[in-house]
């Protein structure tokens, strides 16, 4: 897998490759065919990509895993979890099968496998990432395998060539009665493998197989299990394979921070702002004395700066830079944004307020400073992940996230004062807390907050699932909360995109 331009050689290095070894003999970097959809991953990619394409796709990728790991946090079923998916999957990862007859499916496959290898670098430097990667690739395999076309599936299985013993006749006459009693039907009517019984845990555990001899007897019908078993298998020896060769990743200075942030976004996947935040049809321009109104769709990070700046009319420098450019984010133009902290400052004089704030915020719009902001763009809002990473606050600072930052009791006290009443929620909340999983805890308030909305906008179709996906940026909190709000008033079809649905 090179990304364009990576296959330069050292100048020092040149002189010592003999062009008569073997490995030499035919190009080494090619495009592979991708015969079927599905993929066991097992020859890393070795054709030229751009760096842009480096990142995409494995962002790409990150966005469905995050996603699948989102539905594990909130017990969906597999049922649930695969009807989820559907969508979020065709829309950052598409992979078609033969049948389909599609232009690009090479292109799709492409992709898949190039997104895996590089998240497998991405998340092989440690056990926890290692361990989690392997069960949401996993997950991900397992849907699009029951997902597949039967015929083209049964190809892809008898192409892995799978060291299956299958049961004979003999030995099932010997065994009819456990083979009867472990898989429901008479031994003989059915096909059955054998293997290590090591290989298939999941249906020792769940006592859907005979063990006898150290050998499990799997009917045909738990084929998935095998399969999935051995992908997963693989994938672990693989992933501490990478690991021991991730080291000579760090001579390349253009990889390790791509891959650093891929890792980072692990914990909150990262977001980009896109202007169309700001932009909500039936949401009149924003103005300064707006924002107390507007403040109850704001998530808790942005709730808690907007209620210490009212309690204190103060926040230091942190605390208003990352509450600026949120206010930015959701539309508050630069006179409106000044207007708006000269008021929040009333304890102080106009002259204190312009010479030691009032620049700050300029800066942040873009109106005044260098480099990034010389375009008059300035700085973009905090995404979920920047705001997670970032040093923990400091005393009297306010800034961060509340479910990160907070004592449990605090944490409580502050979801409480905006509304939040159920103790149940509290309860799952303070579970997802403990484990770090902060940014599937804030989702679980929006849904609660938001539930009877979400209801509806499923029930009639109006929203999809990709509109509902797992929340990953303050500014997209604040624009689907007021939308699913104001349901009714023009506003339905508009979705995280800024464009109207079809009716």
């Amino acid at each position: 897998m090179i990304p364009h331009d990576f296959s330069r050689i050292d100048p020092k290095r040149r002189v010592n490759l003999d062009y008569k070894k073997r490995q030499f003999a035919k190009p080494e970097f090619k495009h592979q065919k991708y015969e079927h959809r599905l993929n066991y991953y097992i020859l890393p990619p070795t054709a030229e990509i751009t760096l842009e394409e480096f990142e995409t796709w494995a962002i790409n990728r990150l966005k469905v895993l995050s996603e699948l790991e989102a539905c594990t946090f909130r017990n969906r079923t597999p049922e649930e979890t695969a009807e989820y998916m559907t969508s979020i999957v065709n829309k950052y990862l598409p992979l078609r099968s033969n049948s389909s007859r599609g232009q690009n499916l090479q292109e799709e496959r492409k992709k898949d496998h190039y997104s895996h290898f590089i998240l497998r670098l991405a998340f092989s430097a440690t056990e926890d990432l290692r361990r989690r990667f392997s069960r949401l690739e996993t997950m991900l395999f397992r849907l699009r395998f029951k997902d597949d076309d039967p015929r083209e599936r049964k190809d892809f299985v008898s192409g892995l060539k799978l060291e299956w013993e299958e049961v004979g006749a003999d030995e099932k006459r010997e065994l009819g009665n456990e083979l009867a009693a472990a898989g429901g039907v008479k031994g003989e009517e059915q096909e059955w493998f054998k293997v290590d019984w090591e290989r298939v845990p999941e249906l020792v555990e769940q006592r859907r197989v005979l063990l006898k001899r150290g050998k499990a007897y799997v009917p045909q019908r738990e084929q998935i299990s095998l399969v999935v078993a051995e992908f997963t298998r693989r994938l672990d020896e693989a992933l501490e394979l990478t690991s021991r060769a991730l080291p000579r990743l760090d001579e390349d200075d253009r990889l390790a921070p791509i891959l650093a942030h891929l890792s980072h976004s692990f914990t909150s996947p990262d977001a980009a702002y896109s202007s169309s935040d700001a932009s909500i049809d039936g949401l009149s321009t924003i103005t300064a004395n707006a924002i107390d109104t507007l403040s109850q769709h704001f998530p808790l990070c942005m709730q808690n700066l907007h209620m210490t700046l009212r309690a204190n009319s103060h926040l230091k420098h942190y605390g208003r830079l990352q509450y600026t450019l949120f206010l930015k984010g959701i539309g508050l133009s630069l006179d409106e944004c000044i207007m708006f902290w000269r008021r929040s400052f009333k304890l102080m004089t106009d002259d204190k307020f312009s010479k030691e704030y009032k620049y700050n915020i300029r800066h942040a719009y873009g109106d005044v400073g260098g480099d990034a902001n010389r375009r008059g763009r300035g700085y973009t809002p905090y995404s979920c992940q920047k705001i997670l990473t970032e040093p923990l606050p400091g005393p009297g600072q306010s800034h961060g996230c509340p479910y990160r930052t907070f004592t449990q009791d605090n944490l409580n006290a502050l979801l409480q004062r905006t509304g939040v009443n159920d103790k149940d929620l509290l309860k799952v909340v303070k579970d997802d807390v403990s484990k770090q999983r902060y940014h599937v805890a804030c989702n679980r308030v929006f849904e609660w907050a938001h539930r009877r909305e979400i209801k509806k906008v499923k029930d009639d179709g109006t929203w999809s699932a990709t509109d509902l996906d797992t929340i990953v940026h303050p500014n997209t909190y604040f624009k689907r909360g007021w939308l699913l709000k104001h349901l009714g008033d023009g506003n339905a079809g508009v979705v995280n995109g800024g464009e109207k649905m079809e009716e």
